[in-house]
């Protein structure tokens, strides 16, 4: 073991630069009773992560782990019920007025089903021109200015007049990229953003994705659950579980040298095409169903399905570095 991590979250990843970071964020949605709150669901509880400036950050866990979650109030989308958020060295929670605006701006988010963020009223132009306007950016010919967003996703300056129904999944989600990048954002939360689409549709969109990160520096936290995905898209991945990080660092590192229990298990489901590779791989089985957010565990929220857990266990391990830049809660692993 290393050190044990402070409350500064650029020590995640020492000899980058973090374009955003997030400092023990909680996000708590309440339940209602019939008179009185019967409690709160833990969605985001205590997360501090780092995103490097120009890299992309891979999110993953499995599904209601608050990924997403995670993903919407970094954005504020949601406000969060506590801890802070900073976007590019200023605190974004301070953020009002003309300030949440140019943030607004500078920091979008792709969604995971094109056809429900795009209004089916609206052309494909109007689509793609109402940020800019809500925005008051001057564009020069607007026409022009969206024929060549579409050209550089990939479509035409003929897509121009039609409307979302008209398209196939792949092209929508071509459509909503534009749409954002009529912004010229710096920062873009990618929310499963090919989970709906055909294997062979989804490559092309990842292709796209990467080239523009390479052509324009853009920072990207892509959130999914696909994990051969993930290793493709990211410089580094954060494993979520049941609201907190469990393990982060490099991408290939996580992926050939997984440490927490969870991450293992996580990675012995992806499935081998070779069958005699498949047939040596021992599998990690998980015990049961993840426990409800609304009433975790004591201590670590995998020591219910964890098979290394122990008595030290029923107290929170803390995020902990064990090789350069490779963090883990667990208590198995430190050695705490």
């Amino acid at each position: 073991m290393v050190e044990a991590l402070a409350l500064d979250p650029r020590r995640l990843i020492r000899g980058e630069e973090p374009l955003v970071y997030t400092i023990d964020l909680k996000k708590y949605f309440p339940v209602k009773g019939l008179i009185f709150t019967k409690g709160y669901v833990k969605a985001v509880d205590g997360v501090t992560i780092a995103v490097p400036r120009g890299k992309t950050l891979g999110l993953v866990g499995e599904s209601g782990s608050g990924k997403t979650t995670l993903g919407r109030v970094i954005l504020r989308l949601e406000e969060p019920t506590s801890g802070k958020i900073f976007f590019d060295g200023r605190d974004v929670l301070k953020f009002k007025g003309e300030e949440l605006r140019r943030f607004r701006r500078r920091a979008q988010i792709i969604f995971q089903d094109p056809y429900g963020s795009l209004n089916p009223r609206m052309t494909v132009f109007d689509l793609i021109m109402e940020p800019v306007r809500v925005h008051k950016i001057r564009v020069g010919d607007p026409q022009e200015f969206v024929a060549r967003l579409l050209e550089k996703v990939g479509l035409n300056e003929t897509h121009m007049f039609r409307y979302p129904h008209e398209f196939s999944g792949g092209q929508r989600q071509r459509i909503a990229i534009a749409r954002v990048l009529a912004l010229n954002p710096e920062f873009i939360v990618l929310d499963e953003p090919t989970s709906a689409l055909d294997v062979s549709v989804q490559a092309q969109i990842l292709n796209l994705l990467k080239d523009l990160q390479r052509e324009r520096g853009l920072t990207y936290l892509f959130i999914s659950h696909d994990l051969g995905v993930v290793r493709y898209m990211s410089d580094y991945i954060a494993v979520m579980y049941l609201g907190k990080i469990v393990e982060m660092g490099p991408a290939e590192e996580v992926f050939e040298k997984p440490l927490h229990p969870y991450t293992q298990a996580l990675l012995s489901a992806i499935p081998v095409p070779d069958p005699e590779v498949a047939s040596r791989r021992k599998r990690m089985r998980l015990q049961g169903e993840p426990p409800s957010p609304l009433n975790p565990p004591r201590g670590c929220r995998f020591r219910t399905r964890c098979p290394l857990a122990f008595s030290k266990c029923t107290e929170e391990p803390p995020l902990e570095e064990v090789e350069r830049n490779h963090w883990v809660a667990c208590w198995a692993v430190s050695g705490s």
